[in-house]
């Protein structure tokens, strides 16, 4: 159950971003936001893992910033991976990921809460 709560929260994060970044785009309606979750949710699970893993001295340095560095690569990997998925250009993948992580950490804390 947690698992599928968090697959929405990241396809609602999703159309925050897609709706409020003109250079990012999903092609497709629900079932295509769930699948752009979870592949990037499976492509930052274990890529983005061990990414910020080997990059841990800059996360430090920038006091946890260039996780979002991170993050919009492993976004570009993703549209990279997904015909569904179009991003433009680093910037947008950048305030994408700025916007996802605010907004599923919104909804997760939200889902949290309703489920105790």
């Amino acid at each position: 159950m947690r698992l599928l709560l968090r697959l929405v929260s990241g396809a609602l994060a999703f159309w925050a971003a897609t709706s409020l970044i003109s250079g990012i785009t999903i092609i497709g309606g629900a079932k295509t936001y769930l699948w752009v979750a979870f592949l990037f949710g499976l492509i930052n699970g274990l890529l983005g893992s061990l990414v910020k893993l080997l990059t841990l001295p800059a996360i430090l340095l920038s006091l946890g910033l260039f996780s979002f560095v991170i993050n919009a690569a492993m976004l570009m990997l993703t549209a990279r991976w997904s015909d569904r998925l179009d991003i433009n250009n680093f910037w947008s993948a950048l305030a994408a990921s700025l916007i996802i992580s605010i907004v599923t950490t919104f909804l997760n804390q939200l889902f949290k809460k309703a489920t105790k």
